[in-house]
């Protein structure tokens, strides 16, 4: 029937597939961007059979549309009610506007779904996959290029022989991206350039990581703020390179694992999502190891510029330069998060002025002084009540003794 398209969804990203008119109309009216999801590639997954004809038939004449689901877009697509199927990971729904209603509601599943057909859904779910990978791919170039860092004339400076492997390795990789595009599937000659990549971009990785957290370490050894102010601006840069470095990583290990579910895709379409799933959870490790090398990173840094902070009026001029370049840090460490789809970790700290400091200081003097006037009138108040109590103590025993002395006199002139 018209009006009628299928969503898909893995958590990540979201497709729209049916007529290309009816998805377009869909994405416009719940205001949702998208780019092409490339469904001409499932015909390899029906490449045998008495179906064949058929289901290339049914790929054909659909279109798909590809989005990545943001906060914003994951809540107006939770409103359609997508449910779980067979696949795991993924959950689905039909939509139609039947007659003359004009929002789009659920509908009874048709004969000719992508939904009735699980080896249809995986693929989908497969390609959805890459498009997410290939998205991440995308904005880390951009940071990359944000950051005017050239990453292989980092490597290049390096002496280590991980380095020069990496930047051989990346080329390959990147040449096998470009058949891939080309052809559109990867053969046995493309994944036979590609298939031994991840150890070396792995230790690279695990080289940059170590790095990172021997600039922490460095830190934590230091208490005082001049050694501070030296090792931070050493730091600055070299976190901004090693940063870089695990971007480009990052993105290889991404670029590989798109060929490898191409290569699955090609050879062996059943396992598919199982080889899915275990990309993301791989994936979703190498996330959790850099964040929490970068978030150990941040945490001596915010603890650095509270220590300048607190120090502030000793160290008039380094104090303040100490937490600027700490920021700098920490706003590096953030983009770098942003890009790969991190959580953001601490925050950044902002330098105490020393005039506020100063201030603050006199304001604290003034208050301890005051207190001290308060005290010491006091003093002097119950100072001087106790010596006019003592006088008046002597006052009355001095006139107590003069009248002894008067009587005393009156009686021996008497009886004299």
């Amino acid at each position: 029937m018209d009006n009628e398209i299928q969503l898909i969804s893995d958590g990540d990203g979201l497709a729209v597939i049916g007529n290309a008119a009816d998805v377009d109309r869909f994405l416009v009216s719940e205001g949702l961007p998208s780019r092409d999801l490339g469904l001409q590639r499932l015909k390899s997954v029906f490449c045998t059979g008495a179906g064949v004809a058929q289901a290339g038939s049914d790929i054909a004449a659909n279109s798909g549309r590809w989005l990545k689901l943001t906060q914003e877009s994951a809540e107006r697509v939770k409103k359609f009610g997508l449910m779980e199927g067979k696949t795991p990971g993924v959950t689905h729904a039909m939509l139609g506007k039947p007659g003359s209603i004009k929002s789009w509601l659920q509908v009874d599943k048709g004969a000719g779904s992508f939904l009735t057909n699980p080896a249809r859904l995986s693929g989908a779910a497969g390609i959805m996959a890459q498009l997410a990978m290939q998205q991440s791919m995308e904005e880390i170039t951009d940071y990359l290029a944000a950051i005017d860092e050239k990453v292989d004339d980092i490597l290049r400076a390096q002496k280590d022989a991980v380095y020069a492997r990496m930047i051989g390795v990346g080329f390959v990789i990147e040449e096998s991206m470009t058949i891939r595009e080309s052809r559109g599937r990867v053969d046995e000659v493309t994944w036979s350039k590609v298939q031994n990549t991840p150890t070396t971009v792995g230790e690279t990785q695990a080289y940059a990581l170590r790095q990172l957290e021997d600039l922490a370490e460095k830190m934590e050894r230091k208490s005082k703020i001049g050694d501070l102010t030296m090792v931070i601006r050493e730091t600055e840069p070299k976190v901004r390179e090693w940063l870089a470095v695990l971007a480009r990583c990052f993105q290889l290990q991404d670029a590989i694992a798109v060929l490898e579910l191409d290569r699955v895709l090609d050879s062996s379409p059943e396992e598919l999502d199982g080889h899915r799933l275990g990309l993301k959870a791989a994936r979703q490790d190498r996330l959790s190891h850099i964040s929490r090398c970068t978030e150990r990173l941040l945490a001596r840094m915010n603890a650095a510029a509270d220590t300048a902070n607190e120090k502030v009026l000793l160290h008039p001029s380094k104090s303040p330069a100490l937490v600027q370049s700490s920021n700098h840090v920490t706003t590096s460490v953030h983009d770098f998060h942003r890009r790969l789809g991190m959580e953001p970790g601490g925050q950044s700290s902002e330098a105490r002025r020393w005039v506020e400091a100063a201030t603050e200081a006199k304001d604290k003097a003034l208050e301890t002084g005051a207190k001290g006037v308060g005290a010491a009138r006091n003093l002097r108040n119950e100072t001087l009540n106790r010596a006019g109590s003592v006088k008046e103590k002597l006052s009355s025993g001095i006139a107590e003794r003069a009248r002894r002395l008067r009587g005393d006199e009156k009686e021996r002139n008497e009886t004299g």
